[in-house]
């Protein structure tokens, strides 16, 4: 006797193809919905802006308040391995559920954020860095490869990195960032 694995159907908005249901995904969304805000911790790397210049911060904190969310710290650091380093396991130890880092991303000789964040790592999410390079070449080319960007979860944190330029934020906020921002948090912490 042979077992079939019977699936449902529905039809992608954004495909029009017939994809299998994910009545756990959806469900998955709710429940972390229901958990309340998310605590975010915003962090820019660089060594040339400075707190009246952080436009990123600027950004992202009113964007992360008017999802519903709450910025629980916002820093700004070199691009120093050491300063980045300790950083994280400052906000590793605070109630930060989130911690979103900007700069350092790039293949630079300065640029190490990516280096310090992803030796440190428990798990990673290649996902991310993969779509946001192909969401990114859509607006600059092949420069997208330059790019660095990267996330994972830390101790039960999620860590998400990604490039400085202002754009790259907003692009990485807008269409990868905030849409699973809460899913993010309870994944990274269910059992």
């Amino acid at each position: 006797m042979i077992l079939l694995e019977t699936r449902t159907y529905q039809e992608s908005e954004s495909t029009g193809m017939n994809l299998p249901d994910s009545p756990s995904s959806s469900e998955h969304r709710k429940k972390a919905a229901a958990l309340g805000p998310v605590r975010v911790a915003l962090i820019t790397v660089s060594d040339t802006r400075t707190a009246e210049t952080d436009v990123n911060a600027a950004f992202l904190g009113r964007e992360v308040e008017a999802a519903g969310h709450r910025v629980t710290e916002c820093r700004l650091i070199r691009d120093e391995p050491d300063q980045v380093e300790s950083v994280l396991n400052t906000l590793l130890d605070g109630e930060a559920q989130v911690l979103l880092f900007n700069g350092g991303t790039g293949i630079a000789p300065r640029d190490t954020t990516y280096d310090v964040l992803s030796a440190r790592l428990d798990r990673t999410l290649p996902g991310f860095g993969e779509l946001f390079r192909m969401i990114s070449f859509e607006q600059i080319g092949a420069a997208a490869m330059l790019t660095r960007a990267t996330a994972g979860t830390l101790r039960g944190k999620v860590i998400i990195s990604m490039p400085g330029s202002p754009r790259a934020v907003e692009l990485a906020w807008e269409k990868l960032i905030e849409p699973e921002l809460a899913h993010l948090v309870w994944e990274a912490n269910r059992s």
